[in-house]
């Protein structure tokens, strides 16, 4: 049996400490072969019993992100010479096509990249309700998001970062966990995903088109911050582990994947809190 988890991380917008991993079997810290995610490893071979079972518990102080001023391009660690990979087009998220159309016309009379990415950023928000009735939602399809024009956070983000990518603006996909804005304790029932644009001159900038669409009233508030209500633990689509799984590469990564003897395994139940500390 072999389980792949996201692994917390700190970056410019969350402190991680006091990362504690209880399992019933060997763990280690490996990192995904695009993206360098941190991820927890475990395997158990051969697995002792017919369950397993993993905890890990962190602290993280989490920051609102804020657009970057101009001219502090590189200053979040973001490396030029990287950013081919946010150009490139995933399996869900095409960059040609009725994509690269709707970016075309989305972006008409756009000189600089900000205008084309608040553009496109104008398009996705408007256009798509943010609904989680019928099939079809929740996969990060651009092209489920521009025909049945709804969907949840991953396909907004899917349709923003691929007619972003097609207007040649590198986009990534980020991926985590949000938190009530009341705070206090309970349970965190599902994932919450956002992106960034890259910038020439100015470095990543912040979106946010779900929550926008959700809250109007700061419709321009996510076109360049992102609140401090969310955790984030991974980035990119497509993931490869190291070691690699036998499957497909994961479409997002934010729950557990597990394989038993080389094949996905379903039967995985999981548990997500959060407690405020003093």
């Amino acid at each position: 049996m072999e389980v792949w988890l996201p692994y917390p991380e700190s970056d410019p917008s969350q402190t991680i400490g006091a990362v504690k991993v209880e399992a019933d079997c060997a763990t280690r810290v490996t990192r995904d072969r695009d993206y360098g995610n941190a991820v927890l490893y475990l395997r158990a071979e051969p697995p002792q019993g017919r369950q397993i079972s993993a905890r890990m518990r962190f602290t993280v102080l989490r920051k609102e992100r804020l657009r970057p001023a101009a001219g502090a391009e590189g200053t979040d660690g973001a490396r030029p010479a990287d950013l081919g990979r946010f150009l490139r087009p995933d399996r869900l998220t095409p960059t040609d096509g009725v994509i690269a159309r709707l970016a075309q016309d989305a972006t008409g009379g756009a000189q600089t990249d900000l205008e084309k990415a608040r553009a496109i950023y104008e398009f996705v928000t408007r256009s798509l309700t943010y609904d989680k009735s019928g099939k079809g939602w929740g996969r990060g399809d651009a092209l489920y998001a521009c025909t049945a024009r709804q969907g949840n956070c991953t396909d907004f983000h899917a349709l923003l970062i691929g007619m972003a990518r097609a207007a040649g603006i590198p986009a990534r996909f980020e991926i985590g966990f949000p938190l009530p804005e009341a705070r206090g304790s309970g349970a965190i029932p599902g994932y919450h995903c956002w992106a960034e644009v890259y910038l020439k001159g100015i470095g990543w900038w912040p979106v946010d088109s779900s929550e926008a669409s959700r809250h109007p009233g700061r419709f321009d508030y996510y076109f360049g911050s992102h609140d401090e209500n969310r955790v984030q633990l991974s980035v990119g689509r497509d993931i490869v582990f190291t070691p690699s799984q036998k499957g497909e590469p994961i479409n997002y990564f934010i729950y557990p994947h597990v394989e038993v003897d080389g094949r996905p395994h379903s039967d995985v139940r999981t548990c997500f809190s959060f407690r405020d500390l003093p």
